[in-house]
């Protein structure tokens, strides 16, 4: 299996730690607003790449943290004129709600910030004992030149690093790229008792505390998106050399950005959706769809046209299991034809293949669909659609499609033929709008005949299903 390694820029042949297991560490959410559907690509992507190693047999620990203090927590906090816990407790839920809805399995462990304080003060004296932390009216900074590999995750060195752009200019720091272990309280926000005097953690000390607390000094896997690379990762990474002197994570996976007419997706530019937002609008799997069948690295742009695309593909899937009755015909199936199952047996190689080559889930959907193919194939046998479908119904799992299987197949097909009649429709407008009306009447003829019956009215088309003749 090979991973592109955002540290040494390359794809790395994956070596565990421990044969047979695997430590994956996932950037969570900072609770202070529902995450957008930016934030929803790096939780589905790294969703995948859990449920493929568990594929593959590996047994997996699974860490997501979610940070439950931050400044834009204190803010949401004042801005909304509640307690900073209760914001953090409203946003926590709704990211449960929302990755539930998004069919993302919970983590092995997901601990808050908060349930680690303790052990986020011990690490911070550490650190300063050992003489990369120093203190300053309250405030604790970690100091960058003590460490000669810091920049080695993102390339960023220090004598590159002047004040402005990520790093806030500050007089207390001995150098500009330092940044916060431990900050100072001011009056009204929430603080915690330290050797520096009352304050709270910063947030790249609390990830790697978490991560450290659940998968040990050096783990297999951190990922998140490509936005966290520096400096958060990168700080992460700092503390824990400094700390052992060794490696954080042998391996740095991160997605490439979500962005909207060319401009990264994100809070602070006011052009995001709310992944709550789009479930509203379409199915989990039809946003599933749109992420993986784009390679993870690479940028994605977002757009209604594309999600009606995925939405579409997604309901082909399930039109074909639908066509052959699955999943009744499958318990029930009959002996495939060997040359059948030696090509299904190629077709699951082949999805390894893509996957193992650093998860290359675009393959894997064309993948599925060669399946789908397959299921639709009325001049083979019904045995051989089956064992098509099971196979197909299999991996895709293995992508997190399928979910619910049966309850949504109940409801696939009435779904698909609304839109099936939406589309004739839209075409039918088309042929209006330039004036075609002997194609648009024989569209209306033609439904007729299927007892779809339309009326064009002042506000629009409008159809009902009657008696067919």
């Amino acid at each position: 299996m090979l991973l592109y390694n955002t540290q040494t820029r390359k794809k790395e042949e994956f070596q565990p730690i421990t044969p047979g297991k695997v430590g994956i560490y996932a950037c969570g959410p900072t609770v202070y607003n529902y995450f957008h559907i930016g934030n929803a690509r790096a939780f589905i992507f790294f969703d995948v790449v859990r449920r493929y190693f568990a594929y593959r047999g590996y047994e997996v620990t699974y860490v997501q943290n979610i940070t439950d203090i931050d400044d834009k927590i204190i803010a949401q906090a004042n801005e909304e004129n509640i307690s900073f816990t209760l914001v953090a407790e409203k946003y926590t839920r709704a990211f449960l709600e929302d990755t539930s809805a998004l069919g993302i399995k919970p983590p092995t462990y997901q601990p808050k910030a908060t349930e680690v304080m303790d052990d986020i003060i011990a690490f911070i004296a550490e650190l300063e004992k050992k003489g990369y932390a120093y203190e300053v009216e309250g405030d604790v900074y970690f100091a960058t030149e003590n460490l000669p590999s810091y920049g080695c995750l993102s390339g960023k060195k220090t004598e590159e690093q002047l004040a402005g752009a990520r790093v806030m200019e500050n007089y207390n720091k001995r150098h500009p790229a330092d940044f916060t272990l431990w900050k100072k309280g001011k009056p009204g926000e929430p603080v915690w008792e330290s050797p520096w005097g009352k304050g709270r953690p910063g947030w790249h000390t609390e990830c790697v505390v978490m991560s450290q607390k659940y998968l040990g000094e050096t783990f297999d896997i951190h990922c998140g998106g490509i936005d966290l690379i520096f400096p958060h990762h990168e700080n992460e990474l700092a503390q824990a050399m400094a700390y052992s002197g060794k490696p954080l994570a042998n391996y740095w996976m991160h997605n490439g950005f979500l962005n909207v007419d060319g401009e990264k997706m994100s809070k602070s530019l006011k052009n995001f959706f709310t992944a709550r937002d789009i479930l509203a609008e379409y199915d989990a799997e039809s946003i599933r769809f749109f992420f993986l069948s784009k390679h993870y690295r690479s940028p994605i742009d977002f757009s209604r046209e594309l999600m009606d695309e995925s939405q579409r593909a997604v309901a082909n899937l399930y039109s074909s299991l639908a066509e052959i009755n699955y999943p009744e015909n499958a318990e029930n199936r009959r002996p495939t034809a060997c040359g059948t199952a030696q090509e299904l047996q190629n077709l699951e190689q082949e999805f390894i293949l893509a996957m193992d080559d650093d998860f290359n889930t675009a393959k894997a959907i064309s993948l599925l669909f060669e399946l789908n193919r397959k299921v639709k194939n009325t001049s083979a046998t019904m045995a051989d659609r089956i064992s098509a479908a099971i196979k197909m119904v299999e991996l895709g799992s293995v992508l997190g499609f399928f979910q619910n299987l049966e309850a949504k197949l109940k409801q696939k097909m009435p779904d698909l033929s609304k839109d099936l009649i939406c589309l004739i429709l839209s075409y039918r407008k088309e042929a209006r709008d330039k004036k075609d009306w002997a194609l648009a009447d024989k569209i209306r003829n033609d439904l007729a005949q299927l007892g779809i019956e339309i009326k064009d009215t002042p506000e629009g088309v409008k159809w009902t299903l009657k008696e067919k003749k």
